[in-house]
């Protein structure tokens, strides 16, 4: 083993621990690590992120299931119209230079590190039950076009969406988010299948990471404060958001 392939796999578990503590940011990490670690371009980090995040999501989402945190009709509504935007999402991100799209997700990092410091504000759902259709596709067709170009737009978007407009509490916010993350990740990865070959066995290794340490981070949820990890957690992401944007546009 490389110290390279190494040091991915140990970082990736950072990947499931943020999905984990946080119900999001797994894609802010990964595409990072696939592409100054790893060595992939930012296009293949860009698609490989989508499996590692949707997978691990997909895991995570069963935990959530089990214990009744995941409303399936409003998950699967937004869910399909982010499957629509994602997938061309990815059919446009195949497309565009791999730099516009480093720094592209460089800006969605800073912004999202801006958002998590500040902090979540509080969220009053819709109504009991009440799920405004025609603006649960609009967005999730808008998050899901973000989602397959950059890679990244996953939960701290999807959470308070499905929050306002699907009428859910935030836990069951959360659990739904999940479910909505895999399937808008799995479409965009099929856009970028189009025009991008991947690694699938160091996929698969990081996926396996990620996934063990979203199982650690669940464990690990409620004994740290939100508050505390997510402004620590937005700093770091903050500072990788910089050093991407200088990666890319310093000679």
């Amino acid at each position: 083993m490389t110290v390279s392939l190494a040091a991915t796999l140990l970082l990736s578990v950072l990947i499931g621990l943020s999905l984990g503590l946080l119900g999001g940011g797994g894609s802010i990490l990964t595409v990072p690590i696939l592409t100054y670690v790893a060595g992939m371009s930012p296009r293949e980090a860009i698609a490989s992120s989508l499996f590692v995040v949707g997978a691990t999501s997909a895991v995570s989402a069963v935990g959530h299931a089990r214990k009744g945190r995941v409303k399936w009709r409003t998950g699967l509504l937004f869910g399909a119209a982010g499957m629509v935007g994602a997938f061309g999402g990815g059919l446009l991100g195949g497309r565009i230079p791999g730099t516009i799209l480093m720094i592209a997700f460089a800006l969605m990092m800073v912004a999202t590190s801006m958002a998590m410091i500040r902090g979540r504000k509080k969220v009053t759902p819709a109504g009991d039950g009440e799920l405004r259709v025609g603006k649960v596709i609009i967005e999730g067709l808008a998050v899901g076009l973000v989602t397959g170009l950059v890679g990244a737009g996953g939960g701290f978007l999807v959470v308070p969406a499905l929050a306002l407009l699907g009428g859910l509490s935030m836990p069951v916010a959360v659990g739904t988010s999940l479910v909505v993350i895999a399937m808008k990740s799995f479409a965009g990865l099929g856009g970028y299948l189009t025009t991008v070959s991947l690694d699938w066995p160091l996929i698969a290794a990081v996926t396996v990471a990620a996934i063990l340490g979203s199982l650690i981070g669940a464990r690990l949820a409620g004994r740290i404060p939100e508050a505390a990890l997510r402004r620590g957690f937005g700093i770091f992401v903050l500072v990788m958001g910089i050093f991407v944007l200088a990666q890319e546009l310093l000679p």
